[in-house]
């Protein structure tokens, strides 16, 4: 049994802040948070001071292709490895492992992978020092080939309830997020398929009307994928699917806040629209994500990085390099207060895959998967279910 207590400067839970905080862990979770006066140091514990740090929950990433020169897709252990240990490093303790629009038999494949990966790493609870993998995102092959982005269209399908099915029956119970394209047909069957099966519906990659995407947020849809990005754009007599999300106050958004992705002015529309209650920072991160600039894969999509920026062969962004440490300082710099910015990090990503009880929080019977800050926002130590990050 091993016991430690964290004694910070500052603790964001991140609902609340308690200055002069002490963060007790217990064999990997979370027994006690609040003022470290308040707190007996237990027989045997090891304390940890970093009295001018901050601490907060780490970050939740429902929106990750790759890291550290893998993707998911490839779906064997050591790749995931790979991949939790890069985001580790850079705050983000788990996360949804998501797919690219690939082959049926592919997807089948990776999910499988994944999968599996997932039932092993509840044997290494608490020892590993790497992000956990929460569940899949499936991320195609339902798009709109209009707004496919850099998604093969060789493998863009119809919506199909048949085909998820075979999806889910491959990913053992762990698909979480489907992304789909609302204005095709068999839309209505399949979003009521993925909400039978428990999953989030989001919208993306669409050139849904207005009216297409409120038909389907009435049938459970509940989420933008990274919002502006491969939609329909906005405008003033076509509000479009983008209008829908933004004036539907209990569908949640995605941001790529990596200042390429979307500006200054349309991030600052989407948290007054939204709030901060509705808007989760993720990454969209692919393999070159810790990676220096060169040659990578989405997938099977060949990838180039020239200044952190991924394109592919055709000049389209293909997800990016971002880490949600630095999202996290992009938000701030905007005048998010830290607590706000927190939350779109931690809480919001953690209640949208229903894993709020152990996820996204530093209270107690929460996982101890804790990040610690320093005044300008870098990344001083990272936990990981109470590991150390490697």
């Amino acid at each position: 049994m091993t016991t430690t207590l964290l004694h910070v400067g500052r603790a964001f839970t991140p609902r609340e802040e308690i200055a002069d905080a002490g963060v007790l862990i217990r064999d990997g979770v979370i027994e006690a948070v609040g003022p470290r006066a308040g707190m007996q140091l237990p027989a045997g514990a090891a304390e940890i001071r970093e009295a001018d740090a901050i601490a907060a929950p780490g970050f939740v990433d429902v929106h990750i292709h790759g890291a550290g020169g893998h993707d998911v897709m490839e779906g064997a252990a050591e790749a995931l490895e790979a991949v939790a240990g890069t985001v580790a490093r850079r705050g983000t303790t788990s996360f949804v492992a998501t797919t690219v629009t690939a082959s049926p038999e592919e997807t089948c494949r990776s999910a499988e992978g994944i999968a599996r990966y997932i039932a092993r790493q509840k044997e290494r609870r608490g020892t590993s020092g790497r992000a956990e993998i929460l569940g899949i995102h499936f991320e195609g092959p339902f798009l709109s080939p209009a707004r496919r982005g850099v998604h093969p269209p060789e493998w863009l399908r119809l919506p199909s309830a048949e085909l998820l099915e075979k999806f889910l029956a491959a990913a053992g119970g762990m698909g979480r997020i489907l992304t789909m394209a609302p204005e095709l047909l068999g839309a209505g069957p399949c979003i009521a398929a993925a909400r039978q099966a428990g999953m989030t519906v989001a919208l993306g990659h669409t050139d849904a009307t207005y009216e297409q995407a409120q038909a389907a947020i009435a049938r459970g849809a509940q989420h933008g994928t990274h919002v502006y990005n491969a939609m329909r754009p906005f405008s003033h007599r076509d509000s479009g699917v983008i209008g829908a999300v933004l004036s539907t106050p209990e569908v949640t958004a995605e941001l790529i806040a990596d200042g390429v992705h979307v500006d200054e002015g349309a991030m600052r529309l989407l948290l007054a629209a939204k709030g901060v209650e509705r808007v989760i920072l993720v990454s969209d991160g692919t393999a070159a994500t810790g990676m220096p600039d060169g040659n990578y894969t989405l997938g099977t999509i060949e990838v180039t990085v020239s200044g952190g920026v991924c394109r592919n062969a055709e000049g389209k962004l293909a997800g990016s390099t971002l880490t949600l440490d630095r999202a996290l300082r992009n938000i701030v710099a905007l005048g998010v207060p830290l607590g706000d910015a927190l939350r779109m990090l931690t809480v919001n990503p953690a209640k949208l895959v229903g894993l709020e009880g152990r996820k996204g929080a530093l209270r107690p019977g929460a996982d101890a998967d804790i990040v610690l800050l320093d005044a300008g926002l870098q990344l001083r130590r990272v936990f990981a279910r109470g590991a150390a990050t490697e």
